[in-house]
């Protein structure tokens, strides 16, 4: 068919000219001049009609219905394009889109049997804007109530009504949902509603057990459509990026063939449950079903539009099969095409696809036709994929997330945590492992000012002196200790922080306002700084480096620590930061004063006491909660002090540069981490679904108290009232309140200080600029440090003379000719540290990130969540020094280098080249 053959076409094309004929090129670039943008666009989309027409079945289901009407061979499911809806005016949409459709159907099912009528095919996303693990509540009730009125009206029309399949997270909500409806009175005696199953899941078959029960208590049978799965490459990524401890998903494709079987066999066994409908575009797969299910009293197969139909126009048309086949049949406009078309084109063009491989000419029929078992049993170990927590191969381990789509393990979570909630805590000055009592300040909870999470005691001057006495003596010692033994107190360190996660989460809930799940990367965020710290020391400080020179010398690098590091962290990551920092100069050899943000000291303090136990000296780690001011007169101009490192506001980071300058005649280190007014750029071939989902993201998680927090989007103006729109829509559906609370998007504010300066901002853009929206705040979170999410246009970016630092987003609408302009406004504010760009042309893309001046640059993905080692932290400018936290250069910050060279020729002649001339 036309996917196929364009997929064969593309492969010769690469092979044949791009690969070997490259001489072609300039030919290429010089007939795509000539032709011109319009006749290239035109071609463009011709393109797309035909893509659309061969994966599309039809664009209204009027049409569907009347093109349906004239094969005969077929039967049909029809289902209507559309990705998972994302605000209310979506999902309300897609709702009657879905009664409209089951309305036109009703007139065209004019068989007794419901199976041997058109269907209607229903993906969940599509009805609820927030269908996800954490809103298991509210989505089940919504979906509930909207799927039992779809099943209604379907039962009505003697149609059947299908529950697609979608990501393994959703599982345990659809199945709650699906069973809700199917045991619903109203549908009793029905044997219309089915469910889809997703063979490469590993619950697959405990799914099948369950749906077996589930239909044999109600006295009902299931159309059970059997698939293989179509988010694989998801789902993989999705269990790596969160450290889960396994896949959802089997990792073979041979393994999910075998799966598939079983799961064929086990619907087969049980015609008084289960209608089987199996899926499939393999012909082992159908072979295997078709010969297992001769005695089975009937069942069908099913393929999507546009592909595999010359092998279902073989089994049913040549061979004679006498099995109904269903095409799933989507239904839609062009502009709602693309997530489909990428998932279909990924689907057919895989290397292991079937339909793939029936293109290839090398390719044998043995080969396509292999028995999936005996391929099981030959090719397992050969591409095994590694476990989550192997990700990062033999150097380190994958923090470890928690799976929060298992609802079991949230319960449990919330109950863990509702316990800790009336924990007190209280931080001190441990100097020299001595703790100092003192006058006691308490520490409130953002979430709501009458609670008092704990209390701190601050040093005075004589215990900061103390401080540094003990950290300068420990040094001495601490300096020479092997890079492995420093290496394994970091390893340690780690996993105690996993050990004790519930309560460091429970205390950046209650202390920093951080959101549940926010609370829970940042703890893994602080174990990988942990371990890669550790990593990176073994490589920088275990064995010298050995360089070249002339014979009869020796030529060693080495690498030790400065001194006594002060390290001072922020408020917004009390766990990640903080940790980050102070392992970061321990494991180059340094000794610590880690001196936390006075918001956070409770945080900080359980983080010390966890590096001791781990084994780091407490004469090495000084804990020093005091405040900036204090520590600005008396620590910082000590010359006993070797360096700094700092994370916080731009303003701070250039006191403490120039009180470095002023008081020390060596020219001390400065490790600066600060601000950003951050920017994301997207011209109108964004994909707008995606890009709102990451800008939401960007700009609005924690609060946006984030260094990296989005407070710019520059929006082409093509689309700028679409993803306006669009904007308002999803941020309707935040929630914001209780951080406690895992259902909870939008926590507090650090204080009310933080809130005030958010409301003189807010004061001032309502004169100078437009705001858009605001979310409503509830009464009930008066007595909290709130302040809602916000969106305001501007008319330049030069109307923000400095970084706001919370939920406020700033839009500029920008022409596409302007593009250069938007970049020299960017660098134009002096800081430099994350940009997003969302584009499908890669000219503008190169064109952004080659002109602007920041530190990190995320495409077509939301710009938060740096991960340790793999997507280094650091800006420029104003927004730091550089080098890069989680970096494979950061510890040579924290480190002195010396050459040692040796004559090894002064003992008596140069043995070593004797040596030579001898061979």
């Amino acid at each position: 068919n036309l996917s196929s053959q364009a997929l064969l076409f593309t492969r010769q094309f690469e092979e044949h000219v791009l690969l070997s004929e490259r001489h072609w090129f300039p030919v290429f670039e010089s007939v795509l001049t000539r032709i011109g943008a319009p006749l290239i666009r035109t071609a463009l989309k011709q393109a797309m009609a035909y893509l659309a027409e061969q994966f599309v079945f039809a664009e209204s289901i009027q049409h569907a219905v009347e093109r349906s009407g004239q094969d005969t061979t077929y039967r049909y499911s029809f289902d209507m394009l559309g990705e998972a809806a994302l605000t209310k005016e979506d999902a309300e949409r897609y709702y009657q889109y879905y009664l409209s459709a089951i309305a036109t159907l009703s007139g065209h099912a004019r068989s007794a049997d419901i199976y041997a009528n058109p269907g209607i095919s229903v993906k969940l996303s599509a009805f609820c804007p927030r269908y996800e693990p954490l809103q298991h509540l509210r989505a089940v009730e919504e979906l509930t109530d909207k799927l039992l009125t779809l099943a209604q009206h379907a039962r009505s029309a003697n149609i059947s009504l299908t529950v697609d399949a979608e990501e393994s997270e959703r599982l345990d909500m659809s199945l709650a949902i699906f069973a809700a409806i199917f045991t619903h009175p109203s549908l009793s005696g029905w044997h219309g509603l089915g469910l889809a199953v997703q063979a490469y899941q590993k619950r697959a078959l405990a799914v099948i057990h369950w749906l077996a029960a589930l239909a044999e208590n109600q006295y009902k049978r299931i159309p059970l459509r059997l698939v293989k799965g179509a988010y694989w490459d998801s789902e993989i990524k999705r269990a790596q990026e969160n450290g889960l401890s396994n896949y959802p998903v089997f990792t073979h494709k041979s393994v999910t063939d075998v799966s598939y079987l079983a799961c064929s066999q086990l619907i087969l066994s049980r015609p008084d449950v289960f209608y089987p409908q199996f899926a499939s575009h393999n012909a082992h797969t159908l072979a295997a079903v078709y010969y297992s299910g001769k005695q089975h009293p009937g069942y069908e197969f099913q393929r999507l539009h546009g592909m595999g139909e010359s092998l279902y126009h073989e089994i049913i048309e040549n061979q004679h099969w006498q099995i109904p086949c269903r095409i799933y049949a989507p239904v839609g406009h062009y502009h709602e095409l693309l997530p489909y078309l990428v998932r279909r084109l990924l689907e057919n063009g895989a290397n292991t696809s079937f339909i793939n491989q029936l293109d290839q000419p090398d390719v044998s029929i043995e080969a396509l036709v292999r028995d999936p078992v005996g391929l099981v049993k030959t090719s397992l170990n050969k591409t095994s994929y590694v476990l989550p927590g192997s990700l990062y191969g033999g150097q380190r381990l994958n923090s470890q997330g928690l799976n929060l789509a298992d609802p079991e393990l949230l319960q449990q979570l919330q109950k863990d945590l509702n316990t800790l909630a009336d924990r007190h805590w209280q931080a001190l000055p441990i100097i020299n492992g001595s703790r100092y009592s003192g006058e006691q300040h308490p520490v409130i909870n953002p979430c709501d000012n009458r609670l008092t999470v704990g209390s701190v005691v601050y040093a005075d001057k004589k215990t900061i002196e103390q401080a540094l006495n003990g950290a300068a003596q420990a040094f001495a010692e601490w300096r020479l200790c092997p890079a492995t033994t420093r290496a394994d107190y970091l390893r340690k360190a780690a996993d105690l922080l996993e050990q004790h996660r519930l309560e460091l989460v429970s205390l950046c809930i209650r202390e920093g306002g951080r959101t549940i799940k926010d609370a829970l990367a940042e703890v893994r965020e602080a174990v990988d700084y942990c371990r890669y710290y550790a990593q990176s020391a073994l490589e920088l400080f275990s064995v010298p480096l050995k360089l070249p020179g002339p014979t009869g010398e020796e030529n060693l690098l080495y690498h030790y620590g400065r001194g006594v590091f002060v390290c001072i962290s922020p408020w917004n990551f009390p766990i990640a930061i903080f940790i980050g920092q102070v392992t970061a100069a321990l494991a180059a050899g340094n000794s610590v004063i880690a001196k936390p943000a006075s918001q956070t000291a409770l945080t900080a303090m359980r983080c010390v006491e966890l590096l001791h136990q781990a084994g780091i000296p407490e004469t090495v780690l000084q804990f020093l909660p005091a405040s900036g001011g204090l520590v600005g007169q008396h620590l910082l101009p000590e010359p006993r002090v070797s360096g700094v490192a700092f994370t916080g506001f731009t303003e701070t980071a250039q006191f403490i540069n120039r009180q470095l300058a002023q008081h020390h005649q060596a020219i001390v280190p400065f490790i600066a981490e600060t601000g950003g007014q951050n920017a994301m750029v997207a011209d109108s071939s964004a994909l707008l679904e995606q890009l709102v989902q990451d800008a939401i993201t960007s700009a609005f998680n924690s609060a946006g108290q984030r260094c990296s927090a989005l407070r710019v989007l520059f929006v082409q103006e093509e689309i700028a009232d679409k993803a306006i729109a669009m904007l308002i829509g999803v941020m309707q559906e935040l929630s914001i309140g209780n951080p406690g609370i895992y259902s909870t998007d939008i926590g507090p504010v650090i204080d009310k200080a933080a809130r005030v300066l958010l409301n003189s901002h807010l004061a001032i853009m309502r004169q100078q600029a437009k705001v858009l929206y605001q979310l409503p705040l509830g009464n009930d979170l008066q007595h909290g440090s709130f302040f809602p999410p916000t969106l305001i246009e501007i008319n330049a970016l030069s109307q923000l003379t400095q970084e706001v630092f919370g939920p406020i987003l700033h839009l500029i609408r920008y022409r596409s000719s302007k593009l250069e302009q938007v970049i020299d406004a960017i660098n134009t504010t002096g800081y430099g540290l994350t940009l997003g760009i969302h584009s499908r042309i890669d000219a503008n893309i190169k064109a952004i990130q080659q002109g602007v001046k920041v530190g990190n640059i995320y495409i077509n993905r939301n710009m938060i969540g740096a991960v340790v080692g793999v997507q280094p932290f650091g800006g420029m400018g104003l927004s730091g020094t550089g080098f890069k936290a989680g970096g494979p250069d950061y510890l040579r910050r924290f480190a002195v280098e010396q050459t040692v060279t040796t004559n090894t020729a002064a003992i008596g002649g140069n043995a070593s080249l004797l040596a030579k001339d001898l061979r």
